[in-house]
C-alpha cells in the first residue's frame, strides 16, 4: 500500500511473523529457517538455559525468543509495517475485548465462533482427521466437524491408569457419532510415552529451538502417519480449551474483585480443593503488584526449590524454577533475562490478571501447534511419503473470533461455581449431546510419563554421559543422570527432566558438535 508492506499473523501466534536485520534492511518471514541464512544461527545460551525451566519453560514474553541471535518475533496483537525503504515499525493491531458478556451472551458468542471455526476447514466429503480423548474439549470439535458435514476420522489413545476415565468418555462419544470411523491406539505402545526427544531423524525440525513437549514427538509423528494414511489433510486438536474454559492459577485473585461476596465463596472453594491456608490465601489476594515488579520478583526465585504445592500463587506470572542440576551460571543467565525484560516496563497482556495468563497460555498453545507443524513438515509425516504436504495440526480455539469470544465472557461467568467447564458447555449445547456434556473431570497422564521413563531410561542416560549442555556449562550432568535414575514421586518431579532432555537432544540433532572437527 503506497509503498508499504504489512504483515502479521494470528494473535495466538499460530500464524507468526518473525523479523531480523541484514545490511540495514528488516526482513520479516513466517518462520525461523529462512531468516537464518541472514543472521548466521548464532545460538543464544542465556534463551537455551531458559528453555530449562519447568514447568513449561520461560514466561510470556520471554516464551517467544527463538534461541538462535538476531531473531525476534512480532509482538503479541500487533503488525509490522515495511516501508520501500526497509524500516521497520510494530503497530497494535489487536487487544482483548472488554470482558462484559453474560454466561448466555458469551455461550452464543462462542457457538457462533467456534461453528465457523470448524466449518472453514470442512467441506462436504473432505476427511478429516480429530483427537477425540474423552475430554470435553476436542469432543465438542469433533461433533462440530461431524455437523459440518466431515468425513471424520477419530483417534484416541487409551490412558495407561485404570482410574483415567477417559477411553470410557470417548466409547460413549463415538457411539454418538455413526458416520466416523473411531480408532483406539493401544495404552502401551512405544509411541505415547516419555522419549528422548529430538533424534537423528528430526534434524532440523525445531528451528526456533527446543520445546517441552518434544518427547511427545513420536505419538505425534505416529499420528500423522495414519491420519495421512486415511486420507486426511488437516487433523484437529484441542489445545487451547482448557485456557479459555477452564481455571486459571489466579482466577481466585480475579474472581475476588470481580464478584466480592460471590466470588469469595468460590475462593473459598479453591482454598479447600488444594488445601491452602487461610494466611496464604489472603496474602495471595492482597497482591497489588505490577506485572514488571512480579516479573523481578519470579526471577529472585528461579534457582529456590519448588514451592510447596499447599502455597497458592496468584501472581501474573505462575512461577517456574530451574532443575536442581542447572549450574549457578545458567541460573544467573536466566535471571538477568528476567530482570532485564522487566526493567524494560513492560504491559501485560491485559489489566486483569486471569485474562492476562489465559493469553499468555494460548500464545503458548499457538506456538506449540506451530511448531507441531514445522516438525511434521520437516518429517513428512514421519517418513510416509507424503513429503511436505503430507497433514496440518489445526486447533480452532485458538482462532482470533474464538478466543475473543470466549475471553469477553465475565470470570465469574465463565468459571460458574458447581460446574465444569461452563462455557464451552452451554456453547456446545445441542451439538454435543447432553450425557457428553455431563463430565466433571479430566484425564491424567502421568502413569505414561514414568512407564517411558522406565522404558527409555537407558537412552535417556546416555544424554548426561559428555552432554552438550554440560560442555556449555548449563548444567551439572552427573546430578542430571541422579535424577533420571531416582526421579521423584510425584508427576511435577518430571517437568524438568522432560526440558532438559529436550534441550540436550536439541543440541545434538540442531548445532554441530564443537568437538567434530572433520
Amino acid at each position: 500500500m503506497d509503498g508499504d508492506t504489512r504483515v502479521q499473523g494470528s494473535v495466538a501466534g499460530v500464524r507468526q511473523i518473525f523479523t531480523a536485520r541484514t545490511d540495514g534492511v528488516s526482513v520479516a518471514a513466517s518462520a525461523v529457517a529462512p531468516l537464518l541464512r541472514f543472521t548466521g544461527g548464532d545460538l543464544d545460551e542465556s534463551v537455551l538455559a531458559a528453555r530449562l525451566l519447568a514447568p513449561g519453560g520461560a514466561p510470556w514474553p520471554l516464551a517467544q525468543r527463538p534461541v538462535r541471535r538476531g531473531v525476534d518475533p512480532l509482538r503479541t496483537g500487533h503488525w509490522l509495517r515495511l516501508d520501500a525503504h526497509g524500516r521497520s515499525r510494530q503497530l497494535r493491531w489487536w487487544t482483548l475485548p472488554p470482558a462484559s458478556l453474560s454466561l448466555a451472551e458469551g455461550a452464543e458468542a462462542v457457538r457462533t465462533a467456534l461453528a465457523e471455526a470448524v466449518a472453514v476447514r470442512t467441506a462436504p466429503g473432505r476427511t478429516l482427521s480429530a483427537d477425540l480423548s474423552g475430554g470435553l474439549d476436542s469432543t465438542s470439535l469433533c461433533f462440530f466437524a461431524d455437523r459440518a458435514g466431515a468425513d471424520l476420522v477419530t483417534y484416541h489413545v487409551a490412558p495407561l491408569d485404570s482410574a483415567n476415565e477417559d477411553t470410557a468418555w470417548a466409547r460413549k462419544a463415538a457411539a454418538l457419532l455413526p458416520r466416523a470411523r473411531h480408532h483406539t491406539l493401544a495404552a502401551d505402545r512405544a509411541e505415547n510415552l516419555f522419549d528422548v526427544g529430538y533424534t537423528a531423524g528430526l534434524t532440523g525440525a525445531a528451528p526456533e529451538g527446543p520445546a517441552t513437549w518434544a518427547s511427545g514427538l513420536p505419538h505425534l509423528t505416529d499420528l500423522a502417519a495414519r491420519a495421512t494414511a486415511a486420507g486426511a489433510a488437516l487433523h484437529l486438536t484441542g489445545f487451547g480449551g482448557d485456557e479459555l474454559f477452564g481455571r486459571m492459577p489466579t482466577s481466585a485473585w480475579s474472581l475476588a474483585r470481580a464478584r466480592p461476596v460471590g466470588g469469595l465463596r468460590l475462593v473459598n472453594r479453591y482454598r479447600l480443593a488444594n488445601r491452602w491456608s487461610w494466611r496464604g490465601t489472603v496474602r495471595a489476594l492482597a497482591d497489588r503488584s505490577t506485572f514488571a515488579r512480579n516479573l523481578t520478583a519470579v526471577a529472585a526465585r528461579i534457582g529456590d526449590p519448588p514451592p510447596p504445592l499447599d502455597e497458592p500463587d496468584f501472581g501474573w506470572v505462575f512461577a517456574p524454577r530451574m532443575p536442581a542440576w542447572a549450574t549457578p551460571e545458567a541460573v544467573a543467565a536466566v535471571r538477568r533475562l528476567f530482570t532485564e525484560a522487566a526493567a524494560a516496563g513492560p504491559e501485560p497482556l491485559d489489566a486483569d490478571r486471569t485474562r492476562h495468563q489465559a493469553l499468555a497460555s494460548i500464545v503458548f498453545e499457538g506456538s506449540t501447534v506451530r511448531q507441531v507443524n514445522t516438525a511434521l513438515a520437516e518429517t513428512g509425516a514421519a517418513g510416509t511419503g507424503h513429503g511436505r504436504a503430507g497433514i496440518r495440526w489445526e486447533a480452532p480455539f485458538l482462532d482470533d473470533r474464538v478466543l475473543a469470544a470466549a475471553l469477553a465472557t465475565r470470570v465469574d461467568q465463565r468459571l460458574a461455581s458447581g460446574r465444569f467447564k461452563p462455557l464451552l458447555a452451554d456453547a456446545a449445547h445441542g451439538v454435543v449431546p447432553a450425557d457428553i456434556l455431563g463430565r466433571r473431570d479430566k484425564g491424567e497422564f502421568s502413569a505414561e510419563a514414568y512407564r517411558g521413563l522406565e522404558r527409555n531410561r537407558d537412552r535417556l542416560l546416555e544424554l548426561a554421559e559428555d552432554s552438550r549442555l554440560a560442555r556449555l556449562g548449563l548444567i551439572d550432568p552427573a546430578a542430571f543422570r541422579a535424577a533420571v535414575l531416582d526421579p521423584g514421586p510425584l508427576s511435577h518431579h518430571l517437568q524438568p527432566i522432560a526440558t532438559t532432555v529436550a534441550c540436550e537432544s536439541w543440541l545434538r540433532t540442531h548445532t554441530p558438535d564443537p568437538g567434530d572437527r572433520t
